[in-house]
């Protein structure tokens, strides 16, 4: 039972558009570095195979918020898992995507920040996680990458500042 505590009475349950009572269901927000090198190619990351999650596979350079703002997870993500030193204020948001990745899965706000600068050259800092960073041309983007890296490069590319994938 939920309550308007303005009121004092029983709130409506809000309905979903398929007229079933909707569930609230926490999302977990993934921080992702779009990086772009002077001739324009994209860092990414081969995934180490035991990771969690796409094990052999490139990928941004990402995180999961850890209690802290985006972007501080940004800039600590590229520090511990690459050696990159980033000031907060040369962050811009520029796309989100809105993942659901499987049945059971929880849904995933992915965003995904672009830094036109940047101290220092991409390191493996965290080997276990990953076993490579390169740059790639967004035109010749490696296989098999996460999708929806794929999507937010395209996104970004388009112009698009967000993706809904898996719903």
């Amino acid at each position: 039972m939920t309550w308007n505590l303005r009121t004092g009475r029983e709130a409506p349950r809000p309905v979903a558009h398929d007229d079933q009572p909707s569930r609230t269901e926490l999302q977990v927000i993934g921080v992702h570095l779009y990086l772009e090198d002077e001739e324009g190619r994209v860092l990414l990351g081969l995934r180490h195979p035991d990771s969690a999650y796409a094990g052999r596979t490139w990928h941004f350079l990402a995180g999961h918020c850890e209690r802290e703002p985006a972007v501080g997870c940004l800039v600590r993500e590229a520090h511990e898992e690459a050696g990159l030193v980033i000031d907060p204020s040369d962050a811009q948001y520029a796309h989100a995507v809105h993942l659901l990745d499987g049945p059971g899965a929880p849904p995933r706000m992915q965003l995904v920040f672009r830094v036109r600068r940047w101290q220092g050259t991409p390191e493996v800092r965290e080997p276990d996680k990953c076993l490579a960073w390169q740059w790639w041309w967004p035109e010749r983007l490696p296989e098999p990458i996460v999708p929806y890296t794929r999507a937010a490069i395209d996104g970004i590319r388009a112009g698009r500042p967000y993706t809904e994938l898996g719903w």
